[in-house]
């Protein structure tokens, strides 16, 4: 069984105004047009996708985007994560930022449900968006690789309960490839992470890229 570590700041009743993964961000800019042979993928997620904390060409689309060149694909790799962003936030922009890009991505990895941890907001609500997100992008015909999360001990076994089998339930629903738990192997190690104990700093975020490279490169050439 995954186990998570977090600060205190992963409990719902911390100060969300001093939360970095609660700072809010614009949307990056889609990418320019590309050619018919480049594989066009579209990170959507919070803070963990945005790259909080590190220079852009760390973040984890910008590192992944490498690791896939390195496999020998020609991949673009879109940042379309926003600081912040509660699951109920993710489902909103979603199809605007689908529909921003220059054509329909070749795959979608989709990672929200951190900030509603933090919120205390209600795993069955936080089903329920990602649900929605998963429908519009079935009703796409988009691929779609879904990052999950583990409840933090400190919120209890109830909330764990509810929260911790999301994730596994809709990519069976949805059959999608499912990439357990984001920081797997991660946020355990504070030498992988930030000093804010909830996000990855760059040599994490290559740990995170290592573990999911491969699904995303077998997802692409599928």
């Amino acid at each position: 069984m995954l186990l998570v570590h977090c600060t205190a700041a992963c409990s719902p009743s911390s100060d969300e105004a001093a939360a970095p993964s609660v700072e809010r961000a614009e949307a990056p800019a889609a990418p320019t047009a590309l050619s018919a042979d480049t594989k066009l993928v579209m990170a959507f997620g919070d803070s963990l996708y945005a790259g909080y904390g590190v220079k852009q060409d760390e973040s984890f689309p910008a590192q992944l985007e490498k690791a896939l060149s390195a496999k020998g694909l020609k991949v673009s790799v879109h940042n379309a994560g926003v600081s912040g962003d509660t699951t109920a936030a993710g489902l909103q922009r979603l199809a605007f930022a689908l529909d921003g890009l220059p054509r329909k991505p070749d795959l979608v990895i989709l990672g929200l449900g951190g900030n509603d941890m933090l919120r205390g907001i209600s795993p069955d609500q936080t089903q329920s968006n990602l649900d929605a997100m998963l429908t519009e992008l079935k009703k796409r015909d988009i691929d779609l690789v879904l990052t999950g999360l583990i409840a933090a001990p400190n919120l209890g076994k109830d909330y764990a309960d509810s929260f911790n089998p999301i994730y596994g339930t809709l990519a069976k629903k949805y059959d999608a490839e499912l990439y357990p738990f984001f920081l797997d192997g991660v946020i355990t190690d504070k030498a992988l992470m930030l000093p804010d104990g909830i996000h990855p700093n760059p040599q994490g975020i290559s740990k995170v890229v290592a573990g999911i490279s491969n699904m995303v490169a077998e997802e692409l050439k599928g």
